[in-house]
């Protein structure tokens, strides 16, 4: 399992209908074969400047990694992160089994 999360501001010149077809255009991520559990986010803490977030799963690694190259992610990334954010923060990270430690 992979979870993907990025955290994300976005730029000062943005309006809020700017903002809404940004998170309407991210709901189509989940068109992308193998992403599960899609959620976004508004930072309700003041414990840094980041203003929102966007976060999915998928279930193996090669499913990630289409997601990567999948032609509507490129699109979002070009028509929609692109213009619209200024600063992020991207984690991408899979649990660690008890044994572990």
């Amino acid at each position: 399992m992979i979870q993907h999360s990025v955290i994300f501001s976005i730029k000062e010149n943005i309006d809020t209908m700017r903002i809404k077809q940004f998170f309407k255009a991210a709901v189509e991520l989940t068109n992308i074969p193998g992403v599960i559990n899609f959620k976004s986010w508004k930072q309700v803490s003041k414990k840094n400047a980041f203003q929102y977030g966007l976060s999915m799963e998928f279930t193996t690694h090669d499913q990630y990694q289409q997601y990567n190259h999948h032609p509507t992610h490129s699109k979002f990334i070009n028509e929609q992160w692109i213009p619209c954010v200024a600063d992020f923060l991207e984690i991408d990270y899979e649990p660690i089994a008890v044994a572990f430690f």
